[in-house]
């Protein structure tokens, strides 16, 4: 479901950092965030299409400040979309995601994967995305809010951004809560590892998609890519857990052949991934 973007609000969450919840978080539905510094604005990730973009670029305008860096947490056009709103911001993100954002987009894939958004992927097409300006490979002291750190799980470039004197870590897709995450390009034992760093790096955790939590749900989290590891293969493996009550389960066949597949050496797209894609 493409849900109501127009429902979005920019909530604080701690004083001078604020939260972009999408409601339902599900594909094509993701969070961002915003931490005011006295330069200006640090935004974190700017959503897919223009009618998630618009919504959020008003908002962020109407705190009255300049929007100064755009951190991107990884390269998925869930995240990256917006950022042409963005025109006179920083770019930073891992040199894969710049990388990634070199590249043609693959809309026709997009719009298999998600078809709820089919039309607003041509608009897309044609408007693009700012390319990364500054590559961000090690930690990195970015104002004196806002400290962005490199990590390796959801995909090979992830950054994980926290704000230590708020206490939040905004954590991109290396957090999906109440959503079955998405290890296609990812390694689920190595996310499951990281997972236990970014519990330790903020009380307060933003994920990528789903409601604000903290380290009850990072450890959930933790625990079904470790049983997707456990599956050896079979999803039905996967056996009961949290995760029982979360969304787009139809993730499960492919985090778990994923898992297998690393560890049988191939790094490659699971191929339960590609038919979601229409490419197999």
């Amino acid at each position: 479901m493409a849900g109501d973007p127009t429902s979005a609000r920019l909530e604080e969450i701690a004083p001078g950092v604020f939260a972009w919840l999408q409601p339902g978080g599900g594909s094509g539905i993701s969070n961002a965030g915003v931490i005011v510094d006295d330069d200006g604005l640090t935004l974190v990730d700017t959503l897919m299409v223009r009618s998630q973009w618009e919504p959020l670029a008003a908002a962020v305008d109407a705190l009255d400040s300049p929007v100064r860096r755009v951190v991107l947490t990884h390269a998925h056009v869930d995240h990256v979309g917006g950022t042409r709103a963005f025109r006179n911001a920083a770019i930073y993100g891992s040199p894969f995601t710049s990388e990634m954002l070199d590249q043609p987009m693959p809309i026709d894939a997009y719009k298999a994967f998600m078809p709820a958004f089919a039309e607003e992927f041509d608009d897309l097409a044609e408007i693009g995305t700012r390319p990364v300006s500054h590559e961000v490979a090690d930690n990195a002291q970015l104002t004196p809010r806002v400290e962005v750190l490199p990590a390796l799980g959801h995909t090979p470039g992830d950054l994980v951004v926290v704000v230590d004197d708020a206490d939040v870590v905004f954590a991109g897709d290396l957090c999906f809560f109440g959503v079955t995450p998405l290890a296609f390009q990812g390694d689920p034992a190595a996310w499951a590892d990281v997972l236990d760093a970014v519990a330790d790096l903020g009380s307060i955790v933003v994920p990528g998609h789903g409601p604000v939590g903290g380290e009850l749900d990072v450890r959930r989290l933790q625990d079904y890519l470790r049983a997707c590891v456990d599956a050896d293969g079979d999803p039905a493996r996967l056996g009961p857990g949290p995760w029982d009550a979360w969304i787009e389960r139809d993730r499960d066949a492919i985090n778990v052949e994923k898992a297998a597949m690393l560890a049988g050496g191939d790094d490659g797209i699971p191929t339960s991934m590609l038919r979601a894609l229409g490419l197999a």
